[in-house]
């Protein structure tokens, strides 16, 4: 595949350029919620009282305040989480990489105005780089990451968008055909190994890239690679390694705590999933104040189990793919695992979206199910803030909570559909065709069927 095609030029132009308006659209929106006047912490006075009616809360603004954002304090290097599950000294909730960002978005900032501002300056240019890889790897295709609803609303709600970035990143190193197979795949291993350490999920796509590399993409005749599938691991395994380390070392409570605040973290009405909309009401009244112990230990325990479980499956249907049509398909696996991971993790927060599009704009998805699951996405995206809003007005909720169902549920349904549909899903771009020499020792991929419609 020859990415520089020239041709395609005017449309990657066009991709990175919606991508920036649109995003601009989101900082807009989510900008409704800040500014004059501020209470002596630098809170926008108007943000508790419009951020959900309105649609503009973010997560960016709201945390703010509660992780000393505003005290300006590195993260990870002091403090914990106490015996109430709350983060202090400066502690964050996401892996080291995000906690740094948040610390670079509130150097010079007063306000939590001044903190989504900055935060989004420094988050944009992830998704631009996004939308040109998407654009020179798909075409027309990769308006779907640039001109639909989810970059509206979720470019910055959370620091989502530099890990979608590592991975398509991770995807675009591995079409750089001038590279040997197995330096390519040692620098995605590395890209993905950062987006682990941003926001966890990418890590898991390191799994189908190493049997990418085992099989040598399929070479028939030629054994199995093992040297370069050893690499992969050891380079994916040596980089968080190096990025974490120096955190645990300084401070291994303070750099244990935000794994420690995910594993407490309960299934509850703010985690949008089917754990609480599906399974809760067989354990008593679906109500915050009830606690219910039970619930929160088996949703400990299948979420994990199931993840796994799914991650499994997605691996060994990858590989039976590849004993039928001589190509392991990592990119369909990967796409497949988080499926999985989004439809049994005990949080499935609405900007994850963003995780997902990137395989709907590389991989080919018939139209109908994409569209469904924006429609999905959008009735989630919208109605749960409404509904937040409406609980917490004390008025009439019974609407929202219908199309927060309709999301959820229909997010569900759609990721068990994509979940396979994905792993029969042919590549939107060209096969790879890289060298046939002794490192990489490989030849042209055969191409993948189409997937049946």
């Amino acid at each position: 595949m020859h990415i520089g095609a020239r041709q395609r030029s005017p449309i990657t132009a066009l991709v990175v350029g919606l991508a920036g308006l649109s995003m601009l659209a989101g900082y807009l929106q989510k900008a409704r919620c800040a500014g004059a006047p501020f209470d002596g912490v630098g809170r926008s006075l108007i943000f508790d009282r419009i951020k959900d009616t309105q649609v503009c809360y973010s997560d960016i603004q709201f945390l703010w305040l509660g992780r000393d954002v505003n005290l300006h304090v590195f993260p990870y290097v002091a403090g914990g989480i106490n015996a109430d599950g709350i983060l202090t000294g400066g502690t964050v909730e996401y892996p080291v990489l995000s906690g740094v960002l948040m610390w670079l978005g509130g150097i010079g900032s007063h306000t939590d105005a001044d903190f989504l501002l900055h935060s989004a300056l420094i988050l944009a240019p992830f998704g631009l780089l996004t939308a040109w890889m998407l654009g020179r790897l798909a075409g027309w295709w990769a308006l779907l990451w640039s001109a639909t609803p989810p970059l509206v609303l979720y470019a910055f709600h959370n620091w989502e968008l530099p890990v979608v970035a590592t991975s398509v990143a991770a995807i675009f190193v591995m079409t750089l055909e001038r590279i040997p197979l197995r330096a390519r795949a040692v620098l995605a291993a590395v890209l993905l190994a950062v987006g682990f350490c941003l926001k966890v999920y990418p890590g898991a796509f390191v799994l189908p890239l190493i049997a990418y590399v085992l099989t040598r993409n399929g070479t028939p005749g030629r054994r199995y690679d093992v040297r370069g599938a050893v690499m992969v691991a050891a380079a994916a395994i040596t980089t968080v390694v190096a990025v974490n380390l120096p955190f645990a070392l300084i401070s291994y409570s303070g750099w244990r705590a935000s794994f420690t605040f995910q594993e407490n973290r309960q299934a509850d009405l703010t985690t949008n999933s089917i754990w609480y909309w599906g399974l809760r009401p067989l354990f008593g009244p679906v109500a915050d104040d009830v606690p219910l112990p039970a619930y929160d230990q088996t949703v400990s325990l299948l979420s994990p189990l199931l993840v796994c479980a799914a991650f499994a499956i997605a691996l060994r249907l990858g590989w039976l793919r590849f004993q039928r049509d001589g190509a392991y398909p990592w990119i369909a696996v990967s796409a497949a695992m988080l499926c999985g991971f989004l439809l049994l993790h005990k949080v499935h927060s609405p900007q994850y979206t963003l995780w997902l599009i990137p395989f709907f704009v590389l991989l080919r998805v018939p139209w109908g199910l994409v569209a469904a699951y924006l429609v999905a996405d959008l009735s989630m995206g919208i109605g749960v803030f409404k509904y937040f809003g409406a609980l917490a007005a004390q008025t009439d909720a019974s609407t929202f909570e219908v199309l927060v169902k309709f999301g959820v549920w229909g997010r569900a349904g759609l990721l068990v559909v994509l979940f396979f549909v994905f792993l029969r899903a042919a590549q939107r771009h060209p096969p790879v065709r890289g060298r046939t020499g002794p490192e990489s020792g490989r030849r042209p991929v055969l191409k993948s069927p189409e997937p049946v419609r």
